[in-house]
């Protein structure tokens, strides 16, 4: 018989940090909203939350790593929203942000997630943020809250 494991998401417990970038901060805002409501609604309450702004989603992998270190926290949820514009500027941007973000996980043993937007509009961004689409925010933190629990198995389990 196959032994699957699973992380599940009825609980979350422990510390959870979300870093947020302030540019872009009408999606961001939405982004952050939607990640609070579903840890309140996971039972995370907000002496538990510890929220840290940075400038852009440029500075957001450096936060994620620093919250990483300290230990505190079950796990580090990175929200953005870099919109695409004339420039292929953005491209450099989402590439190395998510890089970053996954070095910072790897290294810590924390799951670090990537919620940062990467649209083409700005219409899009909100659709992801609240609108027809979802709340990446929110997916951001389920992401986190599963993986929280399956580490915690597997470290149980002995990785057996």
């Amino acid at each position: 018989m196959i032994r699957q494991l699973e992380g599940n998401r009825p609980t979350a417990e422990g510390a959870y940090a979300l870093v947020v970038s302030r540019y872009n901060n009408l999606v961001t805002k939405k982004l952050l909203d939607g990640a609070i409501d579903t840890l309140h609604r996971h039972g995370v309450k907000d002496d538990h939350i510890t929220v840290a702004w940075v400038p852009g989603a440029f500075e957001i992998p450096l936060a994620a790593d620093r919250l990483a270190a300290t230990g505190r926290f079950a796990a580090v949820c990175c929200l953005g929203a870099v919109i695409q514009g004339a420039t292929s500027h953005h491209e450099y941007i989402n590439q190395q942000v998510a890089a970053g973000l996954m070095n910072a996980g790897l290294k810590y043993g924390i799951p670090v997630t990537f919620g940062v937007l990467t649209c083409g509009t700005m219409e899009q961004a909100l659709e992801r943020a609240g609108g027809i689409m979802g709340n990446k925010g929110d997916e951001a933190v389920l992401a986190a809250i599963e993986m929280v629990n399956l580490l915690r198995t597997l470290s149980e389990s002995g990785g057996k």
